[in-house]
């Protein structure tokens, strides 16, 4: 994976937070000064387990998340408070790819009128939408005869497809990727993460790759960060998060992803028992003199 050092996406000292529910619930802070930067045609790995705020995070990007403090600023401009016309505008070059690509597709459309919609809305002549329609589909490598199907008609591996080929569509300079694979089988995973890594090659696009999953990250990823109770407790290139982790959060991480050796699974298991929180505040009590 190759790309330039170009800075598209700076977050600096991003703060949200939620109202309480109620009168006398004190507001929610979701994230707490959380700072990170992307770089044209690269890809950051966002990874925590779930409520650690790296969806949050994600959302805030898009503009689907209250920004309480801290800014966001996308080739040299600051996102973070855009009214929806502006947002409208900004969509031709931050786009977005969901975790159930069933849900984000409407199920009575054909594949052709999907994927022609956002093209259509920035003011394409039908003409050139079908023309860039063959062309999306050729890229995420469905057969051209899916423009007159609907999405029940395929496979889930092929409706992500799909999706991506839709956020594809007006050549973004960033996708925000939010669990892109995790309702996807393990083999279908592998093939729709090497489908991004392909693109990423041809296109030049930057990818904000939020996911649970230490080993999905640290296939497409070139930087890691990693999100606990809304901030960031790790960072790193991909190799050195994903491989050699110092942090107590990450080596858990690392440590809960499934291996197929049922003996090396117990081992990872008992180790990261002994990393957990009450483990260590267990083992320093008994280390301390009576």
């Amino acid at each position: 994976m190759t790309g330039s050092t170009e800075t598209l996406l700076d977050v600096v000292d991003l703060d949200v937070v939620y109202p309480g529910k109620g009168r006398r619930q004190p507001p929610h802070r979701v994230l707490r000064q959380v700072s990170l930067e992307l770089g044209t045609g690269r890809t950051l790995g966002l990874v925590g387990e779930s409520g650690s705020g790296k969806t949050t995070l994600g959302r805030a990007v898009l503009g689907l998340a209250p920004v309480s403090g801290g800014d966001i600023v996308f080739q040299g401009r600051s996102i973070a408070r855009l009214d929806r016309r502006q947002r409208r505008v900004l969509s031709r070059e931050l786009q977005v790819v969901f975790q159930d690509p069933f849900t984000s597709l409407n199920p009575s459309m054909q594949i052709g009128a999907i994927l022609a919609e956002p093209l259509r809305a920035q003011g394409w002549t039908t003409e050139a939408a079908r023309a860039r329609v063959r062309e999306l589909l050729d890229l995420v490598a469905l057969p051209s005869d899916a423009i007159q199907r609907r999405p029940r008609e395929f496979s889930g591996g092929q409706r992500q497809r799909v999706a991506i080929a839709r956020a594809l569509a007006l050549a973004p300079a960033l996708i925000v990727c939010d669990e892109p694979v995790s309702a996807l089988d393990l083999s279908t995973q592998a093939r729709v993460l090497d489908l991004f890594l392909s693109i990423q090659r041809e296109t030049n696009v930057s990818y904000l790759f939020v996911s649970h999953d230490l080993d999905v990250v640290r296939h497409v990823s070139h930087d890691v960060a990693v999100m606990y109770g809304g901030e960031i407790v790790e960072r790193g290139s991909g190799r050195q998060v994903t491989e050699r982790p110092q942090h107590p959060y990450t080596q858990r991480l690392l440590l809960s992803s499934p291996v197929l050796d049922p003996d090396a699974q117990a081992e990872r298991r008992r180790a990261r028992q002994e990393l957990s929180p009450d483990a260590r505040q267990e083992r320093d009590e008994k280390e301390i003199p009576a």
